[in-house]
Parts: structure tokens; C-alpha cells; sequence
């Protein structure tokens, strides 16, 4: 498992329901953690890894010393929005880029965890702003689509040399094809592993 890089179409795909929580789904959800924390990150969609399924994990803190901080999102709706607030985001797809992004401040998300129940939970400030960039994700939208016409002016240089380079790997051979990708993603997509949770 690794972390793709833009502009994988996984990074722009909408995303399907978990079906079934069993071992797999919690060992992916344990690598996607050690991964988010490798990279110093602070919360990782299952697209970012390739995985077209509506799953999310975060840790505000950032510390992998801090597990009480860990949060699992499976199947998230968010209920409820309040107040706008404008914080600067990245992306590990996207590495070394930074723009401003406005978020709501407050928000309530529903969700289901590891064991399959569901939950309710209020957020605001940083926890509120990582759940809905990553939320975000689940249905294929990339912060660079929220930042203001000057910020994506600023942002395109590097963008383009993203996708250059991104586009030279799958020429090596060390990505598949757009069209291999794809169509891996539908598999994925509408394979077993993918079951709702019961509770």
C-alpha cells in the first residue's frame, strides 16, 4: 500500500459505500495510519491509497504516540454545518502544495467505526477541517478545488509538473495506464470486500 500521487484517478473518483467490516478493513485501516503518520500527515482518505470506498482515518495531533487522538470514519455523512473559518490545507497527494481553504467551523458527522456501530460526533476547529478536506476526497474533490481563482493560478506551474512526472512514471512502467487503473478501480468498487456494516 502506498500513498498515489496526483492525478491518479482514484483522487478524482466518487467513492462507494464500505460494505463489510472484517480483518481486511481494519488491517487497511492500521496500514493507512502508519502510512498517514510516515508522512506526517494528519488524516487519509481510502482513495489516496487507491481504495474507491467511503472510509477515512485521522489523528489531529499527528503523533503516533497519541492512538486516543485516532478517529475511523466509515460511511461518513456530515449532518450538520456551522459558521465558516479560512485555514491554510495540503494534501499528501499533493505534496509541497498550501492554499487557503474555507471550512465550516462547526460540524456534526454521523458514521460508522471499526466495530461496525454507528456513531455522532460534534467537531470544530482543526478535527472539523480534516474531516471535511477528507471527506472531500471521498467524493473525488481535491482542495486545489476550493482554493480562489489566484491561489490555482499560482498552483497550475506545479500541478503540471505533477502530472508530467506522474505521467513519465506510468511511461516507465512503475504505474498502470490510466485506462488499467480504471478499470481496477471498478473492480474494487464492486467487490466483495465492500459490504455495508450491520450495525
Amino acid at each position: 500500500m502506498q500513498i498515489v500521487p496526483f492525478p491518479h484517478p482514484a483522487l478524482r473518483r466518487q467513492s462507494v459505500d464500505v460494505a463489510r467490516i472484517d480483518d481486511t478493513l481494519r488491517a487497511i485501516v492500521r496500514s493507512m495510519f502508519d502510512l498517514m503518520y510516515e508522512a506526517r500527515g494528519i488524516g487519509l482518505a481510502a482513495n489516496q491509497v487507491g481504495l474507491p470506498i467511503r472510509l477515512f482515518v485521522i489523528n489531529p495531533s499527528g503523533e503516533k504516540d497519541n492512538p486516543e487522538e485516532e478517529l475511523v470514519f466509515i460511511n461518513p455523512v456530515i449532518q450538520k454545518r456551522k459558521g465558516q473559518v479560512v485555514g491554510e490545507e495540503g494534501c499528501l497527494s499533493l505534496p509541497g502544495l498550501y492554499g487557503d481553504v474555507v471550512r465550516s467551523k462547526e460540524i456534526v458527522v454521523e458514521a460508522f467505526d471499526l466495530d461496525g456501530q454507528g456513531f455522532r460526533v460534534k467537531l470544530d476547529d482543526l478535527p472539523a477541517r480534516v474531516v471535511q478536506h477528507e471527506a472531500d476526497h471521498l467524493d473525488g474533490v481535491l482542495f486545489i478545488d476550493r482554493v480562489d481563482d489566484l491561489t490555482r493560478a499560482e498552483l497550475n506551474a506545479k500541478l503540471n509538473e505533477m502530472t508530467s512526472a506522474y505521467r513519465q512514471e506510468q511511461s516507465a512502467g512503475r504505474f498502470p495506464g490510466d485506462e488499467e487503473l480504471a478499470r481496477e478501480l471498478d473492480r474494487m468498487a464492486s467487490g466483495g470486500m465492500l459490504a455495508a456494516p450491520t450495525a
